[in-house]
């Protein structure tokens, strides 16, 4: 896909979040940039707790401050306004507009007390100022091309009369009335069988194309993550450690944390062999280590070599592939 001579439909900087807590801060994300533009998906993958959904809950204004604290410096442009900085006022126009999110528990996040219609005709009532007899017509339309069957009386049910892969499909029809530029899907697959969970991704996927939806993926499933990304980010201990292409990332991966987290893949190992895994845990957001953050669980590498003086900084060592240059970790 051709973008350089397009501007990029979300572009964050410096992004950093912190937690205040009663135990001391925790660093959740640090120094962040991403570029998106129009048609792209952008995978965040890494452990659980290395900040994907953090990232994403920052961009969308939902972390409550305090405990949380977004750094001065951070910058999220879309369409030239500044999600970060925006007035509430202003943000509660942009988001579920301009940028939609689909959250993992789709049970969770659909009011149990609302039929389907209403939540799905929701955001044209609050960002078309249209009637709700028109909201309710076009909220049918949404359902039926996301693949509800009978929408036209499906859509008078509530969330638990729907299975687990109709409510997401459900949920991205309300991410996507709006027509937003941008789609944020935090692990949008969770606790779906595999057959669902493709039905839904290859929905996502068509959707994206009728639209020119840029959408950001959060995913520990690298499987689905080559399949349907176009780049990727890999987070560990709240920082981008390494970013690039997905065929290039895949094929090439630079980082030990990269190539561990890859190797880590199931696969259908011989009889008596040991699953491969990545040893120790992740590093400690309230204390996190001076210099390379994976020394101690870096065993692809050489861990004596990483550093200790210094934060590892984000270089290029191929056109558009971007490592941290801890000599300890790149391959």
């Amino acid at each position: 896909m051709e973008n350089a001579s397009r501007e990029p439909v979300l572009q964050v900087s410096n992004l950093s979040v912190q937690f205040h807590t009663r135990r001391g801060t925790v660093y959740a994300v640090n120094d962040v940039d991403i570029v998106l533009h129009a048609g792209e998906t952008l995978a965040l993958v890494g452990e659980s707790g290395s900040g994907k959904s953090v990232t994403s809950m920052a961009l969308m204004g939902l972390l409550p401050q305090p405990p949380a604290s977004i750094a001065p410096a951070a910058r999220a442009l879309l369409h030239g306004k500044d999600l970060l900085h925006l007035p509430e006022k202003e943000l509660r126009q942009v988001r579920g507009n301009d940028i939609s999110m689909i959250f993992q528990d789709p049970m969770s996040s659909l009011n149990p007390c609302m039929r389907i219609i209403d939540q799905v005709a929701e955001p044209l009532l609050l960002h078309r100022h249209i009637s709700r007899a028109q909201a309710h017509e076009l909220a049918v339309r949404e359902l039926e091309l996301t693949g509800i069957p009978d929408a036209p009386r499906r859509a008078l049910c509530f969330p638990h009369e729907f299975s687990g892969g109709m409510r997401q499909r459900v949920m991205i029809a309300m991410a996507l009335i709006t027509r937003p530029a941008v789609l944020l899907a935090d692990e949008p697959t969770t606790a779906l069988d595999v057959v669902v969970q493709e039905q839904v991704l290859s929905l996502l996927q068509k959707r994206q194309q009728q639209l020119g939806t840029a959408i950001v993926l959060v995913s520990h499933d690298l499987g689905v993550v080559r399949k349907y990304a176009h780049h990727v980010a890999v987070m560990y201990a709240g920082s981008i450690i390494e970013q690039a292409e997905k065929d290039e990332l895949f094929s090439h991966p630079v980082h030990a944390y990269t190539r561990a987290l890859l190797a880590a893949r199931p696969t259908p190992n011989a009889k008596g062999h040991p699953l491969p895994s990545i040893p120790g845990l992740p590093a400690a957001l309230l204390s996190p280590p001076c210099g390379c953050s994976f020394r101690e669980r870096n065993t692809l590498g050489r861990p004596d070599l990483c550093l200790t003086d210094r934060v590892p900084q984000l270089v290029e060592c191929s056109p558009g592939h971007l490592v941290r240059d801890c000599p300890g970790c790149i391959g």
